[in-house]
Order: C-alpha cells, then sequence, then structure tokens
C-alpha cells in the first residue's frame, strides 16, 4: 500500500527511533482497525535508513491469541538457526532476554491486545540497551500507555486520512498515478473517497472493486455509469460507525468477486490469525480443494492468476517477493480475515477446532457435521476424545510450533477421517511413517513431518489420486518404494532426504509431475526425463560427481528450476568440473548449487548458459581467492547470490553481468570490494556479514546510483553495522 496521507508519522516516528535515549525506548502507534497501523510500522521497518541503523530487526506478529513461547521463538530465529523449542517458558525468556542483551535490534510487536500481553513481553526486554527501540502497534490506547511506562516517547495517535489525501490514495490504487485518472471520473472519484471516511482499508478495498471495472472497460462515459453504481451501493453504508463500514465495503468487494475466485477467497481463513502464507502453498491447496479452474492452462498457473487477481483486489496483501519479483508470501487483513470467517461459518466451508476454558467449541461429537477441520492448537486432547467424522475431506493443523502426539493417537487421522483428500500436517512429529495414511485413497494433498525414516511404502502406490507429497525428515535419503511412474496424478514430490528410485519400475504416470525434489544422483536416468517430460523444477541431493560425469538434460525443454546439492561430508571429495554447458536443461532459467566446491574458474561453463535469469551459488559452492570473471558474458543473469563463499578478489568487466538487477553477499567475510561495474543495472544490492572494505564499496554505488536517480536500494543485514560494545 503507498504511504499517501502518512508522510508526516512516518517522519515523526523515524525521527523517535534516531533519537538517541538514556535507556531502551519503545514506541506505540495506536489506531482502530483498518487504519493502517501495520502498513505504517511496516513501511518504517523497511526503510532504508533504519535498515542501515539496525541490522538487527525483528518483526513480531503478536494477536489477539497471545502466547509468549511463539513470540521468543520468533524473536531467537532472528538469531540462531537451533531449535529452542524445547527450552521450558523460564530459559526462553532468559534466551531472548539474552541475545537481545548484545545486539543493536529494532523489534516490532505487531497488534498486542492487553496491557497484560504487553507485561509478559516486556520482561525480555533489556532496558540497559540503549541503542535499541522497540515499536508495538495496537488497537487500544491502554496498550499504549502501559507500554510508555519506564520508557520516555508517548503513544503515537494514527489519525484518519483527510480527502485529498484519500483521493489521491485511491487514484494510486486505481491508476498507478494521479496522471492516469481520466477527467470525467473525478469527480464521481471524489465523491467515492469521501464516502471511505479517510479509512485506508476502506479505500484499498474499494480501489480493488474500481481496479476491476478499469480491467474490464477503458470507455470513461462506462466507467463513469459503473462508478456511480458503486457509489450508490456505498451510500447506503451505516453511517457513525467506522469498523461497521468497513465490513460493508468488504462485503460490496466480495459480491463482485466471480464465483471461481470467492472460495479461493474464503479459504484463507484457514490459516491463523497474523500468519505469513506460503503463497506455494496456498495455490496447491487450492489445487486440491478443486477451487481451481484450469481455463486453458495448467492448474499452477490458474491457481497463480487467482493469486494475482486477489491481491490487486486489495483482498490479499504481498508480504515477500522472491528476487525475481514473484509472490513468495502473502497475508491476510484482521478485519477481512474477519469478515470471511463469519461467511466461513455460515456456509459451513469449514470448522476451527478450538479450546475454551476446558471444552471444545465446537463439541468433538459434532466433528462429523463437517467438511473441513482446521486446528490452532490443543490436538493432543481433541484425540484424546476419540473423534469420528465420516464427511470430513480436509484436516489442516497449523501449530507454530512443533507438536507431538502419543503413538496411541498417530493413527487417529486416517481412523477418524476415512474419506480426507487434504491432510496438511506438517508440523505434526511422526516418529515413523503413519503406514495407515496409505489406506486413505482419496488423498490429493498431503504433508508429512517424520523425525528419521528410510522407506516410502509401496501402498502409497495405492493414492491413485495424489496430487502433492511433501516430507520434512531429518534422514539424508529415502527409498521410494513406491512405484510414482504408477501414480498417474502426482504433480508435485518434495522431500528434503534424497529421493532412491527403482529402476526397474514401470508404468504409464510421470507425465503430470511438474516437481520432483530432492532425487539421489543416482536416480537420475533416461527413463526418468522420458516419463517427467514436463517436469518444471528439479532437485538432486547427493554425491554429484556420480551425476555430472553423464548427466545429459538437453532433452528436458520445459526444465526452468535446477537444484543441485552435493551432499558430501566435507571438501575431501571436490568435483573436478561441471558438466558441459549443452548438457543443461536447454531453457533453464534458475541454477542453485550448493557444497560443490568447485574452482572460480568453472564459472564460465555457467556464462555459456544462455537462458540463465537466476543464479545461487550457497555454502561453498565455489572456493578460491580469485574470481575473473572479466572474460565471461553472463548475458540474461539478472539475479546472482552468494553466500557462505571464501572469494578475496573479484574481477569484472562491464560487459561480464549486463543485465543484472540483483545481487545477494552473505558470510562473505573474505571479499576486499564489490565491483563497481555490476553496478549498470543493479537495482537491489543485498549484503551481511562482509568486512568493512566491502560495505565502504557498497557505498559507493549506492552513492553513485543516487546521483543517478535511478530506482536502487542498499539493504545491510547482521555483520554490517557496529555492535553496541563498539561505541
Amino acid at each position: 500500500m503507498s504511504m499517501v496521507g502518512f508522510k508526516y508519522e512516518e517522519a515523526k516516528l523515524l525521527g523517535y527511533l534516531m533519537d538517541e535515549k538514556e535507556k531502551l525506548d519503545v514506541i506505540s502507534i495506536i489506531g482502530m482497525p483498518g487504519l493502517g497501523k501495520t502498513t505504517l510500522a511496516r513501511k518504517i521497518f523497511e526503510n532504508e535508513q533504519v535498515c542501515y541503523e539496525f541490522p538487527i530487526r525483528i518483526w513480531v506478529n503478536v494477536s489477539q491469541n497471545f502466547n509468549s513461547r511463539d513470540v521468543f521463538l520468533n524473536i531467537l530465529k532472528k538469531f540462531t538457526s537451533n531449535d529452542m523449542s524445547g527450552l521450558n517458558d523460564e530459559e526462553l525468556t532468559q534466551s531472548a532476554r539474552s541475545c537481545l542483551s548484545k545486539e543493536k535490534f529494532l523489534l516490532v510487536m505487531d497488534d498486542v491486545w492487553r496491557p497484560e500481553d504487553w507485561q509478559v513481553i516486556q520482561t525480555t526486554l533489556p532496558n540497559s540497551n540503549k541503542w535499541s527501540k522497540v515499536l508495538i502497534t495496537s488497537r487500544l490506547s491502554t496498550v499504549g500507555e502501559s507500554a510508555r511506562v519506564g520508557h520516555f516517547t508517548e503513544p503515537h495517535n494514527l489519525r484518519f486520512f483527510n480527502l485529498e489525501e484519500s483521493w489521491e490514495l485511491l487514484q494510486l490504487v486505481v491508476f498507478g498515478n494521479e496522471e492516469n485518472c481520466f477527467p470525467e471520473l473525478v469527480d464521481i472519484g471524489m465523491k467515492i473517497a469521501d464516502q471511505c471516511h479517510g479509512v485506508l482499508l476502506t479505500i484499498v478495498v474499494i480501489g480493488g472493486i474500481l481496479v476491476d471495472l478499469f480491467v474490464k472497460t477503458r470507455v470513461p462515459r462506462l466507467l463513469k455509469t459503473l462508478w456511480d453504481d458503486v457509489l450508490r451501493n456505498m451510500s447506503k453504508f451505516v453511517k457513525n460507525d467506522e469498523e461497521k463500514r468497513i465490513l460493508e465495503a468488504l462485503e460490496l468487494s466480495y459480491q463482485t468477486l466471480p464465483n471461481y475466485l470467492k472460495e479461493c477467497f474464503l479459504y484463507i481463513v484457514v490459516f491463523p490469525e497474523k500468519h505469513v502464507i506460503p503463497a506455494w502453498k496456498l495455490m496447491h491447496l487450492w489445487i486440491a480443494e478443486g477451487f481451481v479452474l484450469p481455463k486453458g492452462r495448467s492448474l499452477e498457473e490458474a491457481a497463480k492468476q487467482n493469486l494475482s487477481e486477489l491481491v490487486s483486489r486489495n483482498l490479499l496483501m504481498v508480504d515477500r517477493k522472491n528476487l525475481m519479483g514473484e509472490i513468495k508470501t502473502c497475508r491476510i487483513h484482521d478485519m477481512i480475515r474477519e469478515f470471511c470467517k463469519d461467511i466461513v461459518v455460515e456456509q459451513k466451508l469449514f470448522q476451527e477446532i478450538r479450546k475454551n476454558k476446558g471444552v471444545f467449541e465446537p463439541p468433538v461429537s459434532e466433528v462429523q457435521k463437517f467438511h473441513r477441520l482446521c486446528f490452532h492448537s490443543d490436538l493432543p486432547a481433541f484425540f484424546s476424545r476419540k473423534p469420528k467424522g465420516p464427511h470430513v475431506r480436509s484436516f489442516l493443523c497449523f501449530y507454530k510450533a512443533p507438536v507431538n502426539l502419543e503413538d496411541k493417537y498417530l493413527t487417529s487421522i486416517p481412523d477418524a477421517f476415512e474419506l480426507l483428500r487434504v491432510l496438511k500436517s506438517i508440523s505434526i512429529r511422526y516418529s515413523q511413517f503413519p503406514a495407515k495414511v496409505t489406506k486413505l485413497i482419496h488423498l490429493r494433498y498431503i504433508t508429512l513431518h517424520i523425525e528419521k525414516f528410510s522407506i516410502l511404502p509401496e501402498p502409497l502406490s495405492q493414492l491413485w489420486n495424489l496430487q502433492t507429497l511433501v516430507v520434512e525428515t531429518k534422514s539424508h535419503s529415502i527409498t521410494m518404494k513406491a512405484n510414482i511412474w504408477k501414480m498417474y496424478r502426482l504433480r508435485h514430490l518434495k522431500l528434503n532426504a534424497a529421493i532412491v528410485l527403482n529402476p526397474k519400475w514401470d508404468g504409464e504416470g510421470g507425465e503430470n509431475l511438474q516437481i520432483l525434489s530432492r532425487l539421489a544422483p543416482e536416480s537420475y536416468t533416461t527413463k526418468v526425463f522420458k516419463k517427467a517430460c514436463n517436469l518444471i523444477e528439479l532437485g538432486i541431493r547427493g554425491k554429484l560427481a556420480t551425476l555430472f560425469s553423464h548427466m545429459s538434460m538437453e532433452n528436458m525443454v520445459r526444465l526452468e528450476k535446477l537444484k543441485l546439492m552435493n551432499d558430501v561430508p566435507t571438501d575431501s571429495e571436490p568435483l573436478p568440473r561441471l558438466p558441459r554447458p549443452n548438457s543443461f536443461p536447454p531453457n533453464l532459467k534458475r541454477l542453485t548449487l550448493s557444497k560443490t566446491f568447485l574452482d572460480w574458474e568453472h564459472m564460465s561453463t555457467l556464462a555459456e548458459i544462455k537462458s540463465l535469469e537466476v543464479l545461487k551459488l550457497k555454502e561453498n559452492a565455489f572456493i578460491g581467492s580469485y574470481w575473473d570473471a572479466s572474460a565471461s558474458i553472463f548475458d540474461n543473469l539478472q539475479v546472482l547470490v552468494i553466500i557462505d563463499a571464501d572469494i578475496v578478489h573479484w574481477l569484472v568487466s562491464t560487459y561480464s553481468f549486463c543485465r543484472l538487477g540483483c545481487l545477494v553477499l552473505k558470510n562473505c567475510d573474505k571479499l576486499i570490494h564489490i565491483p563497481f561495474e555490476l553496478s549498470k543495472k543493479l537495482e537491489l544490492l543485498e549484503i551481511e556479514r562482509i568486512q568493512r572494505s566491502a560495505i565502504a564499496s557498497a557505498k559507493r554505488i549506492e552513492e553513485v546510483k543516487k546521483g543517478e536517480h535511478v530506482r536502487f536500494k542498499l539493504q545491510m543485514g547482521p555483520g554490517c553495522g557496529i555492535k553496541p560494545n563498539h561505541y
């Protein structure tokens, strides 16, 4: 969302953040739902100056269902990759406090509901860390006053937009700028803006309706008639109650959705409040639930279009994009979620199972009435009641932290819900593969977390409806006893372990398979690429020397994304070379290499893959102190990511990376400088844990780009700032 109307607020809050205090300062943004508290906080969180001043930035969604463990675990994720969920509450509090005491940080606590919740959070905050700041948002002034106690800054009460700001924002939402609005629409447009009563959420929701009308016709006379209808409907909105007015705007937006989008939109409610929703997961759940119609395209392309439409209507907000600008994660405004929830309950599309004062709502005996069940907590207690749901089609578990069920309950899901199509249970920790899952012959989508196991059993082949199988595990490799060539509808097979296939298998399946990850190198055979002829994404994990000696992917014309992970204990078995350029897929766009320990001279091979747009080099993919890329030309490379490399000197020419728009360098702490020649088309430079001379060269690039008045962002993460104990 645009920052129209927030310029004053943004400047004032930035001033608070940059102001030095005698101890840790807490700043609060207070306002009713829909005014834009989270939008403003997010804009400040991503502000270039803030990123520079606070290399450690932590965003925590608090929400109405406050859980201190989730809050503290989210804080600790920023400081360690270790699983801290085994700590008790006191240990979590102390660990979070210890980490926050050592670094200069900005901590954003979004949507704190109660003063008592804030008091719990406050126990982790080190008052002595005077270089750091905490920013909270809340709809209640009592929370702001509570946060002010013992600190310096008064709560900042967010105001309503005035008419001029409302109209400016509405034009930006609909037309992209203020110049493209037809003169015939100005008068009616300002009346619509006035009816939004200065509430950001109402403006963007109504703007989403107008965007859709603008897409359908660009004729001013017809548009004015359609906009008149919108204004007439808005004039019926309830008076003097802003929250009800927002809900009525949402109702108007919902009614204008085409039928194929309504179920996709409402389905978002299965995710918990404040949940960051992975786009991949959302789209493939839509497909599994039968909400997506291909309409002459693949199901995946149709789902992506549905996602894009909901975003363009401002019913879904983009949380993060990948380095190529595609939606990676999204989220939904609390009030939009509550609106959807009311419809979902009324239409009985799904049922959230909650426990209130020891009693399940609805009672466990009533689950047989519902088609979709959603859990955010209390799963073990639920299964202890021995539920039975003969009509349940979807079982969705969205625990934030891992949940361990007793062995006697692990078979309860397939026993209780025999007609399941969707089993989303990645947060449930299985000690072994749940054998009874293979009896759920209607399954289309299943995600599992199995601590350690070695075999995917043969009966899995009987799941002939299965489209998506996702398994997370700590095992390095898995033998696939199930014949995937008999799983005719399988589209996505994703494991983080290496999958070993039986070369003797036969069957007519495979042509629908689009994602296969991660395959063991020895299982990549001629049969695989002949049967899986429509693969778009392939991951391979294991000793890549086995693959590189005979790799032949030139016939995989649809393969666009390839991930190669050399799974060897150390660099004791370095790969001698890369395969020949013509051995790679002819239309390869994205390539990731990990732990390959190749010499930098072999990068010239990758330069000959002319279709390559994204290249990610991770965990010593290339080694050596010197990379001379001056003679290589990466014609179409737009994104280059280098993580964990020992490179010292990097030489390039102005032609080496002529289209490079994004460069990410992390844990390259020996690199002396970043070549200025890379900056020609550069729009994003992201750095983390590199030495001062390299930081200086990054700032020089930033200074020159600013002088050229072109779009550019320097994003500096941990390891690029001065720690408090250096002050």
